[in-house]
């Protein structure tokens, strides 16, 4: 299996400790030391997975390997991450032999397509000893690698004892694959996305980039730029967009939560997966005209009105006529207002805020640097004030935008791009993955600094309907969720350098330090945020007005 994973592309591979994955792991050890393959080692299963994930979003082709039971549903929430994604990781679940299912023997659980539509299914032949095994197992394993390109896919492995090698070498076949390290079974690429002409959008098109492939994005933006529309970016996307010379209104959220009606679209073309805010689902109700631009079968259509979807979109699928001059024209100068507005705004804030912080982040990032958004208020507040830059590569888990797994998803990506990392996290977020900082002595360290934005609770509560004054009775409890947490003496437990910055210059010199995992805590206040967005959204009408 290891070898044919190997002949397969599959270089990277993470392995949980475990009795009935003993064998995979010791071959995985072996093809280690012979520099076949790359090996990580995480003690928890959920952890993994999300390391995992981060790596597949690097681009890397991905196994994470774990023992029988409650180790395989720990790979759940990644599972689902990466599946509304679509992101290729393998999962090797060891498994008991089929005749100890209801038996009630240790560690046995149906784990047969235990992650349902969120991942595809083999299940293996039991490993015994016996002839003709090698080449079904390569087969699969093929099969395996080939279907995973569009998403996970689950591979179970049932395993009788023994679980060591024996010494004796009685395999009935020879273990050699085909010559040249060539993969048993050649799997053609995909076919090119297919695209076609837009419909017609009227002289006022508006493009919105959510999170998603970021060549697909980058048509879409290449398209905008070729039409002339402007073009509202999510953060995971605003990179596509200002490489591609695409007009990006930096405060498209701020615009368009402020209602200006001067600027309402005549067609709206969605690319990608815009969830971070309500907007998106009004505004595709307010539009006559939704084309949506999606190569993942889950387009975006939360509102159920698209009129139609393409899996791509370029330059020559326009046949409509370019865009109104001033249609543009107004979003630059409704942009430019706002933007002095948010300026003026946050120099009068006191420090800290979350929204300072998150502009004060952004521009201390150095060029070529990796961010990574929590889900929850970090992911928010960058697209609210921050400044896109075309020199940032910014990621956020939006598939179904959990707080869960973002340290280790960090560490994957960081790791998985050999670049200099960011995670900026809220401190539920970090807390809910603390065992992302657990690594082992002989494991390789990113160079990642995770930054933690500490309200001491659920801020991102707050600024929804639960936060609203008429609930002050239950919130604080049961919504703003506050703790106890030391984080320096967490990390201190972990072995993980840390420093906290109640100051910008702290801020920035924390930024500055490389090498290595290490946390910086950044306070924040938890009151008054409701007030400051509000107070925030007030100027901004104000100055379109």
């Amino acid at each position: 299996m290891v070898d044919e994973l190997a002949r397969c592309g599959v270089r990277q591979f993470v392995v949980c400790p475990g009795s009935r994955n003993a064998p995979l792991a010791m071959a995985l050890a072996q093809a280690a030391s012979a520099g076949r393959v790359t090996l990580h080692v995480r003690i928890d299963e959920r952890s993994a997975a999300f390391f995992a994930l981060g790596l597949a979003k690097a681009g890397q082709y991905v196994a994470v390997v774990v023992t029988s039971g409650t180790a395989v549903a720990n790979l759940h929430p990644a599972v689902l991450e990466a599946h509304h994604t679509g992101k290729p990781v393998l999962l090797l679940t060891a498994d008991r032999p089929v005749e100890l299912l209801g038996t009630g023997a240790n560690q046995v659980i149906d784990q047969r397509g235990v992650f349902g539509g969120a991942a595809a299914f083999l299940d293996f032949p039991i490993a015994e000893t016996r002839a003709g095994q090698n080449a079904v197992w390569r087969a699969l394993i093929c099969r395996a690698v080939a279907t995973a390109t569009s998403g996970p896919v689950q591979i179970n492995v049932p395993l009788r004892d023994p679980l060591v090698p024996d010494g004796d070498d009685d395999w009935p076949e020879s273990l050699a694959g085909r010559p040249d390290d060539r993969a048993w079974t050649t799997v053609p690429t995909a076919p090119e996305p297919l695209s076609g002409p837009l419909p017609d959008l009227g002289p006022r098109p508006l493009l919105v980039l959510g999170d998603g492939d970021p060549a697909l994005l980058a048509d879409a933006a290449r398209t905008a730029a070729a039409a002339g529309w402007p073009v509202l970016a999510e953060p995971t996307a605003t990179a596509a967009a200002l490489a591609c010379g695409a007009e990006l209104i930096t405060h498209g959220t701020l615009l368009v939560n402020a209602d200006a009606l001067a600027l309402e679209p005549t067609g709206l073309v969605i690319a990608g997966r815009p969830t971070l805010t309500r907007w998106v689902a009004r505004l595709m109700r307010t539009v006559g005209v939704v084309h949506v631009v999606e190569n993942n079968p889950q387009w975006t259509d939360a509102a159920h009105v698209a009129t139609s979807v393409s899996r791509w979109l370029r330059p020559a699928d326009l046949v409509a006529p370019q865009a109104d001059p001033r249609w543009l024209a107004d979003w630059r100068d409704a942009d430019d207002a706002v933007g002095r507005v948010v300026g003026k705004f946050l120099a009068e804030v006191p420090w800290p805020t979350g929204l300072r912080v998150a502009r004060e982040i952004m521009a201390a990032l150095p060029a070529d640097a990796v961010l990574f958004l929590g889900s929850s208020n970090p992911v928010r507040l960058v697209d609210l004030v921050a400044v896109p830059r075309p020199d940032l590569r910014v990621y956020a888990n939006r598939g179904v935008a959990g707080i869960d797994g973002s340290v280790s998803t960090a560490t994957g990506l960081t790791m998985g791009l050999g670049a200099r990392g960011y995670a900026l996290l809220g401190d539920l977020t970090f807390l809910h993955d603390a065992n992302g900082l657990l690594l082992g002595p002989d494991e390789q360290r990113p160079d990642l600094t995770v930054l933690v934005l500490n309200d001491v609770g659920g801020g991102i509560f707050s600024l929804l309907e639960q936060g609203a004054p008429a609930h002050e009775a239950s919130f604080e409890r049961v919504f703003g969720t506050p703790h106890q947490v030391d984080l320096a003496r967490l990390c201190a437990a972990h072995g993980v350098p840390y420093r906290r910055a109640d100051t910008v210059d702290q801020l920035t010199s924390a930024m500055a330090e490389e090498g290595g995992l290490r946390v910086v805590e950044v306070p924040v206040p938890r009151d008054g945020i409701r007030e400051l967005h509000a107070a925030l959204a007030a100027a901004v009408r104000d100055a379109i007005r």
